[in-house]
């Protein structure tokens, strides 16, 4: 079963994130294999921490040539888009309690994602909804360096919703089928 949810999200990266650049930075690790996908086995936000620590302490102790970024994946917890917003929040305690703020830095993506001050149909939201919860790790130094060699990065996410927008109901039906079950 993990492998399965492992695969699935590996499937959303290359057709979704990468297929459709939402990320810019992303094709490179992925086809170096720098990408490390781990389905937590987690059912409460105290294992759940432990494996986010876990993974911490695994990106600290790898070399960036290695393991570049990490996808962990939440099959079994936090399917409740508020209560996975609710948990961004220890994990960015976590963060600061072990000193991580500045070296790593967290980007969400839930199956019902939903930004600020928009409607749960608006496309926008396309741009974090994943087959699954997921805690994105990523060494900021790295996405800083991304980001300087990057014209205008301010225009990504403006470029996303208009690339989401732009996706016709044939489309959606086959990037985002777990959506539409």
């Amino acid at each position: 079963m993990k492998q399965d949810v492992v695969q699935v999200v590996e499937q959303w990266l290359t057709d979704v994130v990468v297929g459709l650049n939402l990320c810019p930075f992303a094709r490179k690790p992925m086809r170096a294999g720098q990408i490390r996908y781990i389905a937590s086995e987690s059912k409460n936000d105290q294992a759940l921490l432990a494996d986010l620590h876990t993974e911490l302490q695994r990106l600290d102790s790898t070399p960036e040539r290695e393991l570049l970024t990490t996808l962990l994946i939440i099959p079994d917890h936090l399917q409740d888009f508020a209560d996975y917003n609710q948990f961004l929040d220890q994990a960015e305690w976590l963060l600061e309690r072990y000193n991580y703020v500045g070296t790593y830095q967290l980007a969400s993506f839930h199956p019902d994602y939903q930004f600020a001050g928009t409607n749960p149909n608006d496309a926008e939201n396309l741009t974090n909804r994943a087959p699954f919860p997921i805690l994105h790790l990523l060494r900021e130094d790295n996405l800083e360096k991304m980001i300087e060699l990057y014209p205008n990065p301010e225009s990504i996410p403006e470029n996303n919703i208009l690339q989401v927008e732009s996706l016709n109901q044939e489309e959606k039906l086959r990037l985002f089928p777990y959506l539409f079950r």
